[in-house]
């Protein structure tokens, strides 16, 4: 089989397989707050470009990069895709709904949907969930997509070195996802379908 298939085989089994991830319900209704050094605001096209040491606040949800492009549709919904700085990863993340647990991610690139409300960490990804302060659950792969409307987490393999024209992404040996599953304590207070993640302060290795 060869890594392509593996690779696709590995991402439909996680799905299957792994917790499902619950994020707040009510995240998706609160006011998008952001921070930055700086912001270029067109109000024709409803489009927000933050730069400098970005940090986005949303109910739980706590996003930080380099820069930040928001643009909001004529119904409302907020989209926003962060890029870290050269050499480093933006960092997401958010509470569970109903427990103390927390999602996070890292990417170079980080892509929220407000509409499908959906998380994609693209290039390096990481995906960690947190009981408490205890990490639980980790994932790494060359693509990661969150969905809180689903509950479902799909992680994708870095392509392999020069398949395709592509220089390889090192958050995952070549067309392979990495993934270390804890399982849950019997005491704990966790709903029974719902997900596991880690805690980290930094932004590609620290904190702003």
């Amino acid at each position: 089989m060869n890594n392509f298939l593996l690779s696709r085989l590995v991402s439909v089994l996680l799905v299957l397989v792994a917790p499902v991830a619950w994020g707040e319900k009510a995240d998706k209704d609160k006011p998008m707050n952001v921070e930055s050094d700086a912001l270029r605001y067109d109000d024709a096209r409803q489009v927000s470009v933050f730069t400098g040491k970005v940090v986005l606040t949303k109910g739980t949800i706590l996003i930080r990069g380099a820069r930040l492009d928001v643009r909001q549709d004529p119904d409302g919904f907020q989209y926003g895709v962060v890029t870290a700085e050269p050499g480093k990863l933006a960092f997401f993340r958010q509470k569970r709904e109903g427990v103390d647990e927390f999602i996070e991610g890292e990417g170079e690139t980080i892509d929220y949907d407000g509409r499908l409300d959906t998380v994609k960490f693209i290039s390096k990804a990481q995906l960690r969930r947190y009981r408490g302060a205890t990490l639980a659950d980790e994932f790494n792969g060359g693509l990661i997509v969150y969905n809180n409307v689903t509950s479902v987490f799909t992680l994708d393999g870095a392509p392999a070195a020069g398949k395709n024209s592509s220089t390889g992404q090192p958050g995952a040996p070549a067309g392979r996802v990495k993934a270390m599953l804890t399982p849950t304590p019997d005491n704990a207070s966790v709903p029974a379908s719902s997900t596991p993640l880690r805690d980290t302060n930094t932004l590609g290795g620290s904190k702003p």
